[in-house]
């Protein structure tokens, strides 16, 4: 994926200047249709300490969800045991600001008259969260929710601080109102009403107003129904899922909740694959193959359109770039990057089988672009965290499929499908 063509992170890798507004949402027979868009630029080269303040809170995301499964349930969450908590290492010099930047947001209606705001979709958690009026500084450049302009608004009387890991908060009181996606209303939606982001979710940094976790209600720090969990529940919907396109293209990324967009895959490629533990999006990867051979098999994977990469342990991340001609690795940290020379990187692009069907991840993405300046090496999609031990399937594999999460049929399943 060389950054001049083709960057659609959720999480920026380069310098962030221009966004585009997200159009008014559609809905037709039952389905909320809310388009999607991202803020990012094009550049012909990755910024690694950009790149590595992702790493660094997506890492801190598992941590805090695994932490709030606990909370929830009074058991460790099965994966946790996978991820290794880094506290004599910390990485107190890398901003979250980067890592929160682009990510993939839609429109939201709150209270009754409505309040508008944007939000960050991301499957990979489950907390709901909005700067309210009772912030000021720190909330410049945002919307703000004002409880007492809503007659359906109640406050829950609970302080809330959301943590992420290396220093970003969110300081507020848990609310409930009636929130409307796409023309449906979720009544007594709990969410946080914030007085307080800090730095790292200011305007200037982190573009949407906040944050709308897809995830289940086992991993939130609320520990109450994500606003689709409330949908579903309520009988609104005519079916439980949703499903998501992500492009490179203006226009053409959207979030559709209550069933599909048959007119954006093909129908027969749809697969499903059961998830293995509702909390996350967790699925069984079967295979991960290089040029028709397989480096891994039968490994545990979460879909979370919260993370721009694909991340792998060490260990699998080795396994697949052993062998490449010209290939080279940057450890930073606990971090490690692989390189590719840019002329041959393409061919080198992953497939993944879910499902028993093979989906190949496409070799514009797979190249990030140039390590630096006029290298002729390029960074991978592929990157590996020393403290994981699991496989996290973000925007690099999604942007190539069509991708439902679906819980209509009694337990929860994810369907992936080749794109038309």
């Amino acid at each position: 994926m060389r950054f001049s063509s083709s960057l659609t992170s959720l999480l920026a890798l380069i310098s962030i200047t221009t966004a585009r507004s997200p159009a008014p949402h559609a809905r037709g027979e039952g389905i909320i249709r809310v388009p999607l868009t991202r803020k990012s630029e094009a550049a012909a080269r990755v910024d690694l300490s950009t790149l590595k303040a992702h790493l660094i809170g997506v890492s801190n995301k598992y941590h805090q969800t695994f932490a709030a499964f606990e909370a929830n349930t009074g058991a460790a969450h099965p994966l946790s045991g996978r991820m290794v908590s880094s506290t004599t290492k910390r990485d107190n010099g890398i901003p979250l600001t980067n890592q929160l930047s682009t990510l993939w947001y839609g429109e939201i209606g709150v209270g009754i008259p409505e309040q508008k705001f944007s939000v960050a979709i991301d499957t990979g958690s489950s907390d709901l969260f909005l700067p309210s009026v009772l912030c000021h500084e720190s909330c410049q450049g945002h919307r703000k929710y004002n409880a007492t302009q809503s007659s359906t608004s109640n406050n829950e009387s609970e302080s809330i601080t959301l943590t992420f890991r290396g220093g970003a908060t969110v300081v507020g009181e848990e609310y409930s109102d009636v929130i409307s996606i796409g023309g449906y209303e979720a009544t007594n939606q709990s969410f946080v009403a914030a007085s307080e982001y800090s730095y790292h979710f200011s305007g200037a940094s982190f573009l949407p107003d906040g944050l709308v976790g897809l995830a289940f209600k086992q991993i939130s720090v609320l520990k109450k129904p994500t606003i689709f969990e409330t949908l579903s529940d309520s009988g609104v919907l005519p079916k439980k899922m949703f499903s998501v396109k992500l492009s490179s293209k203006s226009g053409e990324s959207e979030l559709y909740i209550g069933g599909t967009n048959a007119g954006l895959y093909v129908e027969d490629t749809l697969t499903y694959t059961a998830v293995t533990n509702e909390s996350h999006w967790q699925v069984n990867l079967e295979t991960v193959t290089r040029n028709g051979s397989t480096v891994s098999s039968n490994a545990a994977s979460i879909i979370d359109t919260g993370t721009t990469v694909i991340i792998a342990s060490d260990d699998e991340a080795e396994a697949y770039f052993k062998d490449i001609p010209g290939s080279g690795k940057i450890k930073n940290g606990r971090i490690t990057y692989y390189t590719i020379p840019c002329e041959t990187i393409g061919t080198y692009a992953p497939t993944f089988t879910f499902g028993s069907r093979a989906f190949k991840v496409s070799e514009d993405a797979f190249n990030f672009g140039g390590e630096s300046d006029g290298s002729n090496n390029c960074v991978a999609s592929i990157a590996s965290l020393s403290n994981v031990d699991f496989w996290i399937i973000g925007d690099v594999f999604l942007r190539n499929v069509y991708t439902v999460f679906d819980m209509s049929e009694g337990s929860a399943r994810v369907g992936f499908a080749e794109l038309v």
